[in-house]
């Protein structure tokens, strides 16, 4: 979620909605074309009062997992493969899988206060915060950069993004960067995408000195979150307040080449855009005719999907990572927010931010297995596994702690307090060649 709306929410008890996925093989850029029920569509508005509702989506079939890598590690060479049946996107970031550069960081948990403009420092081991340090307005997420050398403190309103030291997890001076809500690398290293959401446009930099290359500009609002296909040849993200999402090519990443408009497929046990406006916070921020609020967005681990979940739909939407097409829509929770793989790559975490708990879905988001409640009044937002796979950290947005949840039994281990408005946490080190962005999207 985002700006003002962040400190709505915060006096009022925010319930229903707010901000923050999943890919494979892709044939030829695609073109926009319209459609209805759950293929691929154009930039339409939603149904007007009086027409017909719009199309169902499809209901999730069960199924299981598969595996094996693809990806280009840092330093070596060749095209990572299209998806597969026995594709593992996730298959160098299982448990203790550290890369050299990772493997000497010093353990800690990194969490962004976007109130008090401050980053807690959390020892894993302790559970305790052993330090703080002041920031810009308004940090949104801890990043990792691709090479993991650097972690970056995204300082939204401040224009900047301040370096972090992961072998001291002491900061550096601020790098002047135009609103970087959020921060993403292409799978190959050569460009840092910073998603410019004020500005509505995605920034392409120079990843080392962050120098602007080029921007691409979005048709929509509230770009913040996105994933690439197994192949590394196209990117999706998400624009929350207009609920759409976003087919970019990264091959000369100047352009958009489809948008997947979401509002006008009907999903069951969604929130009104009505009700969820007049409780406050970042739903007031929404299009007119807008009906869904796309959030997190990951890669199954088989490549053959994206996963999006949904703040207003309260679950997760998943897109054929081919055709980009909604291929099924699965309800977890209100306020479905942020999407962790599981370390052995069979499950997927949904953290539900207004309904306060996790579901748990099998790996290629078919089903959901269990939902785990969290503590009346949790607000689970953002986060990640830690090393060895068997805790789940996440920050709660609304409540100024951080909960540490045992991933095989879904029980609270701890809650620690941290600062105002805790949001983007990151868990480092994390394993993995190099990183995507985001809290740590590692392959």
């Amino acid at each position: 979620m985002n700006r003002g709306a962040l400190l709505l929410g915060l006096g009022l008890g925010l319930a229903a909605a707010g901000c923050s996925g999943a890919a494979g093989s892709a044939g030829p850029p695609p073109s926009v074309t319209p459609s209805t029920g759950a293929g691929p569509v154009s930039a339409s508005p939603a149904h007007p009062a009086g027409s017909p509702g719009p199309a169902d989506v499809p209901t999730a079939p069960t199924g299981s997992p598969s595996a094996a890598p693809t990806g280009t590690p840092p330093g070596a060479t060749g095209t990572p493969s299209a998806a597969t049946g026995t594709t593992n996107v996730y298959a160098r970031t299982r448990a203790g899988d550290l890369s050299p550069v990772a493997a000497a960081a010093r353990p800690l948990v990194y969490v962004p206060n976007s109130v008090s403009n401050t980053v807690s420092v959390i020892d894993p081991a302790t559970l305790k915060v052993v330090s703080r340090f002041r920031v810009g307005r308004e940090p949104q997420h801890v990043v990792p950069s691709w090479d993991l050398k650097t972690l970056f403190v995204n300082d939204d309103q401040s224009n900047d993004l301040v370096p972090v030291d992961p072998l001291t997890g002491r900061r550096g001076p601020a790098v002047p960067v135009a609103d970087p809500y959020n921060l993403y690398f292409t799978p190959d290293g050569a460009h840092a995408l910073v998603m410019a959401e004020r500005l509505r446009r995605i920034d392409v930099r120079d990843p080392h000195t962050m120098r602007l290359q080029r921007s691409i500009a979005v048709p929509c609002r509230g770009v913040n979150h996105a994933d690439f296909t197994a192949d590394g040849r196209f990117m999706v993200a998400s624009c929350e307040y207009s609920g759409k999402l976003l087919v970019i090519p990264v091959a000369g990443l100047d352009r958009v080449v489809r948008v997947i408009d979401l509002n006008g497929v009907r999903t069951p046990g969604a929130t009104s855009p009505m009700a969820a406006m007049s409780m406050g916070g970042p739903a007031t921020l929404i299009d007119p005719g807008a009906s869904a609020m796309p959030q997190d967005v990951r890669t199954t681990p088989d490549g053959t999907s994206f996963v999006v979940a949904d703040m207003l739909r309260n679950g997760v939407w998943v897109i054929d990572a081919h055709s980009f097409r909604v291929t099924r829509f699965l309800p977890t929770g209100k306020g479905a927010h942020g999407i962790y793989p599981s370390r052995d790559g069979t499950r997927l975490f949904v953290s539900n931010r207004d309904g306060g708990s996790v579901s748990v879905l099998d790996a290629t988001a078919d089903r959901i297995l269990t939902t785990w409640p969290l503590a009346s009044g949790a607000s689970p937002d953002m986060g990640g596994v830690s090393v060895d796979g068997t805790r789940l950290w996440l920050s709660g947005r609304y409540d100024s702690e951080v909960y540490v949840i045992d991933t095989t039994s879904g029980r609270t281990i701890a809650t620690i307090p941290v600062g105002q408005g805790p949001h983007g946490l990151l868990v480092w080190p994390q394993p993995g060649r190099y990183s995507l962005g985001h809290t740590g999207n590692m392959r």
